[in-house]
């Protein structure tokens, strides 16, 4: 199986990395000549495929393409040529497009009678202010009370949408725990796949993420049910996550995103050995699109961590995943520091380098043993006196 991967950042670290796990020939593509994800393929094209007039030298021969990036453009023309050349692509654009906009996503939940975050001018103070499309830390703003948010805005309480103004969503910051599930299938079956547990830096970037979840079984089972219902009224066909809060005793719906996210399926891989990537291509080159889902049942679940971490001069700190977005080509390294894998551009000679830890064990609690046993061993080995491991802040 030969799988071209558009996209070579975050989302395409995630595509390479578990499409090798899955023994495919991986080739990557990005208009961008150096890309984290560069060091997990088998082979790399620069393209840009908005500008450039013909995909066929860098698609034509894949048996899957895998959009694993942003950029409405780019997304639109990848699915109309790859079906008017009949390749399978893995990626739904009509759910994209609910998903991709919080503002649609909004809309959606309120139709469903889902719980959500309150929005403004309905919702208490905080608020959290955010762009309506893309995903990520960027553009997120908090505003403590109505003077703060009148710093921003002249006019705070007129809104011709609740919740919206000038393109931005506003809404009530909750506290808590955050969580992650995806789901997958197609209308009429879908599969709810593993809850993983999310930790944000200071900026609201996902910094770990952590398996299995320490979230009730019940409540699990309400994050399934709600996850299955948005699937339907989406009428997905591959994959969508979803992310909520657990806020006074509820679970509130952030947000969804119907494509391959990052972070959460290497850890589902590493805890339960179901590789999202590979039931992807299954389903897509299924000349019925479909697939059974007694395979992807399983009992198995072991403890995983994953974190982000920054190695300079001055110190180790963990840090949400935009740090991966601004290196070079990262490599897979086995037993790193102790660590099961890492994703990095680390070598004995660098001064800063940046990592992804991928650390397991028989619990979730050895595997933070385990995972505490590494940082102090890439501290020691770089004499490293100061660690940081900042929360969000307000």
């Amino acid at each position: 199986m030969l799988v071209a991967v558009i996209g070579g950042k975050v989302q395409g670290i995630e595509a390479c990395y578990l499409a090798k796990k899955a023994g495919w020939q991986v080739r990557l593509i990005d208009k961008r000549a150096v890309v984290p994800a560069k060091g997990l393929c088998d082979s790399f094209i620069q393209m840009d495929v908005l500008r450039d007039k013909t995909m066929q030298r860098a698609l034509g021969d894949a048996d899957l393409i895998l959009p694993a990036l942003e950029d409405d453009p780019a997304l639109e023309r990848i699915s109309r040529w790859a079906g008017k050349e009949g390749i399978p692509c893995a990626f739904d654009i009509d759910a994209y497009r609910v998903s991709s906009s919080k503002s649609a996503s909004n809309r959606l939940f309120q139709e469903l009678d889902l719980p959500i975050p309150g929005l403004w001018p309905e919702s208490r103070f905080p608020v959290i202010l955010k762009p309506d499309r893309g995903s990520g830390s960027r553009g997120i703003q908090i505003f403590k009370d109505v003077s703060d948010l009148s710093k921003r805005f002249a006019v705070p309480g007129t809104f011709a949408v609740p919740g919206m103004m000038d393109g931005l969503i506003i809404q009530e910051f909750v506290r808590g725990n955050s969580y992650s599930l995806e789901v997958f299938g197609f209308p009429g079956s879908y599969q709810p796949l593993q809850v993983t547990d999310l930790y944000m830096d200071e900026v609201f970037s996902c910094k770990r993420v952590a398996a299995p979840t320490e979230l009730s079984s019940a409540m699990r089972e309400e994050f399934a049910n709600m996850s299955v219902s948005m699937a339907e009224a989406v009428g997905l066909k591959g994959l969508m996550d979803v992310e909520v809060i657990q806020n006074e005793g509820c679970l509130k719906i952030l947000e969804i995103d119907a494509r391959l996210p990052s972070q959460t399926p290497i850890t589902v891989f590493w805890s339960t050995g179901l590789n999202m990537v590979e039931l992807l291509g299954k389903l897509f080159t299924n000349p019925c699109g479909k697939l059974s889902f007694p395979e992807l049942i399983t009992d198995i679940a072991l403890g995983v961590v994953i974190e982000h971490i920054t190695v300079t001069e001055k110190g180790l700190e963990i840090a949400g995943e935009h740090i991966l977005a601004r290196q070079e080509s990262l490599w897979l390294h086995e037993d790193f520091f102790g660590a099961d894998e890492a994703i990095t551009n680390y070598s004995p000679d660098r001064k800063q380098w940046a990592a992804t830890l991928i650390n397991t064990g028989a619990s979730r609690e050895d595997a933070w043993e385990r995972r505490n046993r590494v940082i102090r061993a890439i501290m020691q080995e770089h004499d490293l006196t100061l660690y940081s491991d900042p929360e969000p802040i307000l």
